[in-house]
């Protein structure tokens, strides 16, 4: 009978451990949410369409241009060197010019990503801003620059 004793209170101190541990969670939860609310209405969120400023920027047709004759270029240069090849060469040397092909890719795109995200950086702080989010990802409010962007980057 004493056994059974000790068994009960194990029992019952894990259940008052648990009850205290998710009192303690509970608690901490709802004074975090409650400081988060108040951070949100103290700033000012932008919203912004990075797609529509790619698809307007200035340098997008270069960008294009550039690309067109790197791929014609790599696929050129595959069908000469690929004529002797196995399947599983051919397959190989594939890989390498798609490799070729996102390096390129990147390198162009860098300075123009660049250019964008400084433009929005400076809309955002003539607007008194303090933080862009990207317009896909909010399903309400914000203040969207997505013209301001574009604009300023037309002018250039």
């Amino acid at each position: 009978m004493l056994k059974l004793e000790k068994r009960q209170v194990k029992i019952i101190s894990i259940v008052i451990a648990l009850v205290f541990m998710g009192s303690v969670v509970a608690l901490a939860l709802t004074q975090t949410g409650s400081g988060i609310a108040s951070a949100a209405s103290s700033v000012n969120v932008g919203v912004v369409d990075r797609d529509a400023i790619l698809s307007q920027h200035p340098d997008g047709q270069n960008f294009q241009t550039q690309m067109n004759a790197a791929i014609e270029e790599v696929q050129k240069d595959f069908e000469e060197k690929s004529k002797g090849m196995t399947d599983q060469e051919k397959a190989d040397y594939y890989r390498q010019c798609q490799q070729r092909l996102a390096q390129k890719q990147s390198e162009l795109m860098e300075p123009i990503l660049k250019s964008v995200d400084d433009t929005i950086k400076k809309v955002a702080d003539s607007k008194g801003l303090s933080v862009v989010i990207e317009k896909a990802v909010v399903v309400y409010g914000g203040t969207d620059i997505t013209q301001d962007v574009i604009s300023r980057l037309t002018k250039k």
